[in-house]
């Protein structure tokens, strides 16, 4: 971390049943910030049920079903200002998701929180298949793999 710099990242679970290393999800959000060179953040990750989230989802993004992930940025980080932002991931979508992909449950609940923590940094990409093409989606790859 650079000299001066104050990465806060708190991660906590809402359930019951543990699925994910809260301290990986923390060390992988300040991989992705020191990454993009962001010396001052305050980040808040809290992995949530599918109930929690689709309601978050309904009331938020006005859309009526549980999705993997939703990000909430409060401070750009810009005039020296903190990044500010908040994070919740649902580990029931992301296992659903991990299987459509093919890929571990792990990987899948790594790449949200890197995913998570560039759209609080105000990155964003096409709702659709095109994602997978986008400045932000190929920012996420090199940063996974950086984490292995």
């Amino acid at each position: 971390m650079q000299a001066g710099a104050e990465l806060a990242v708190d991660v906590s679970s809402t359930l019951r049943r543990r699925v994910v290393s809260l301290e990986r999800a923390r060390k992988l959000a300040v991989l992705t910030l020191e990454s993009e060179r962001v010396r001052n953040a305050m980040i808040s990750i809290v992995f949530v049920s599918s109930q929690k989230i689709a309601t978050m989802n309904s009331r938020y993004l006005k859309k009526n079903k549980p999705t993997d992930v939703i990000a909430f940025g409060f401070g750009s980080g810009t005039s020296g200002g903190a990044v500010v932002g908040d994070i919740y991931i649902c580990p029931d979508v992301a296992r659903k998701n991990a299987l459509e992909e093919k890929v571990s449950l792990r990987e899948e609940l790594d790449r949200l929180v890197v995913h998570g923590v560039l759209h609080v940094l105000g990155y964003d990409h096409p709702e659709s298949d095109r994602r997978l093409q986008s400045a932000m989606w190929k920012k996420q790859e090199i940063i996974l793999r950086r984490s292995l």
